[in-house]
C-alpha cells in the first residue's frame, strides 16, 4: 500500500486505534514538496513538506519563527518516522536556512514510538494541543468579579496579554519581538470591537486575570478539521494571571466561568495549546480536565534537525 490515498486510509485507521478523539488523517497539500523513504521490509512511507514565511507584523510571528518547514507524515500503519525524518533532513540540505527558522511536525500525542524518533532527530515537544470535552457545570465558590471585556478595557487586556506572552517566551515557542505590543494591540482592538468571548477577573475593582477565547468550527474543509473532532469548539487562546495573584485559585475560577459560558454558546468542548516545559501550565491545565491530543514537535533553527 504505497499510494498516497492508501497511506492516508491506513494512517486514519492507526489514528483511530491511538486515540478516539483524533480526526481521520487528511490528504496532503498539493503545493508541498513530496519526500519518500523505503523501509527494510520494502514498505514505502511518504511525507509532504511545506515552507511558509510570515510577515514581520503578523500575529503568527509572536509564537513562531519567521520561516517554518512543516512536514505532514504519511506513514500509514508502518513505524517509518525515523526514515522519513532522515529524508526531511536531506531535503533541508537543498534549502537556504537562516537562524529565525524551525522544522515542525504535528503528531498524535499518544504515539510513543514516533516520539522516540522525533527525540533522536533533535525535535522537542515544545507545545501540545490539549482538549477538554463538555462536562456538567460544577458549582464553585467565587471570590472574584468576572465580566466580559469591552473596547474600554483595551489597555488592561493588552497588559495582561503581554505579561503572558513574556512569561511564555521563557518556557515555550513564544517570541517577544520588538513589534509585539503593536501587533497584539491591533489584534485585540478587532477582537474587542467584535465582542469576542474575552473575560476579565477583578478583585477589589482591579483586573488580575484574563481569559481570551474564541469559537472555532471544525467542519470539512476547515483548518480545525485536521486537528479536532467535528463540531463547534471553544478555543482558549490566552489565560493570564498577574504574578502576585498566582496560586490563589483565580485562574481556576476564571476558567470555570469561561468554560460555562463557552458551553452555553453551544460548544462540544474546549481546546488550547500549552507548553510542556512550562512548570505552571503543565500542571494547571491537566487539573482543569485537559489532556494532550496532538504534540507539536519542533527544532530551532531548522538546520539543527538531525
Amino acid at each position: 500500500m504505497t499510494s498516497a490515498r492508501g497511506l492516508v486510509a491506513a494512517q486514519s485507521a492507526r489514528f483511530a486505534s491511538l486515540d478516539p478523539l483524533l480526526p481521520p488523517a487528511t490528504e496532503p497539500p498539493m503545493d508541498g514538496h513530496v519526500i519518500t523513504a523505503a523501509l527494510a521490509d520494502g514498505t514505502r512511507v511518504a511525507g509532504v513538506v511545506s515552507h511558509q514565511s510570515f510577515e514581520p507584523h503578523s500575529t503568527t510571528r509572536l509564537w513562531s519563527t519567521a520561516e517554518v518547514w512543516e512536514m505532514l507524515p504519511l506513514v500509514g500503519e508502518a513505524q517509518g518516522m525515523d526514515a522519513l525524518l532522515t529524508r526531511f533532513r536531506r531535503h533541508l540540505d537543498s534549502q537556504e536556512v537562516g537562524d529565525d527558522t524551525a522544522c515542525v511536525v504535528h503528531w498524535p500525542s499518544r504515539d510513543s514510538k514516533a516520539a522516540r524518533a522525533f527525540l533522536d532527530h533533535g525535535l522537542v515537544p515544545l507545545s501540545v494541543l490539549a482538549v477538554r470535552l463538555k462536562t456538567p457545570a460544577q458549582h464553585m465558590s467565587r471570590t472574584l468579579t468576572i465580566r466580559r471585556a469591552t473596547p474600554h478595557d483595551l489597555e488592561t487586556v493588552l497588559e495582561l496579554s503581554l505579561a503572558e506572552l513574556e512569561y511564555s517566551s521563557y518556557v515555550g515557542s513564544t517570541i517577544v519581538r520588538p513589534e509585539a505590543a503593536a501587533t497584539k494591540r491591533r489584534a485585540l482592538v478587532e477582537r474587542l470591537k467584535n465582542a469576542s468571548p474575552i473575560w476579565l477577573a477583578e478583585r477589589d475593582g482591579i483586573a488580575v486575570a484574563l481569559a481570551e477565547c474564541a469559537i472555532v468550527s471544525s467542519e470539512p474543509g476547515t483548518m480545525a478539521a485536521a486537528r479536532l473532532p467535528r463540531g463547534r469548539w471553544g478555543y482558549v487562546n490566552c489565560v493570564s494571571v498577574l504574578p502576585g495573584a498566582r496560586g490563589t485559585g483565580i485562574g481556576q475560577q476564571l476558567l470555570a466561568h469561561a468554560h460555562q459560558e463557552l458551553h452555553r454558546m453551544g460548544t462540544v468542548g474546549t481546546y488550547l495549546y500549552y507548553n510542556p516545559p512550562n512548570p505552571l501550565s503543565s500542571v494547571f491545565w491537566p487539573r482543569q480536565g485537559y489532556r494532550p491530543l496532538w504534540t507539536v514537535w519542533e527544532v530551532r533553527p531548522a538546520s539543527a534537525l538531525r
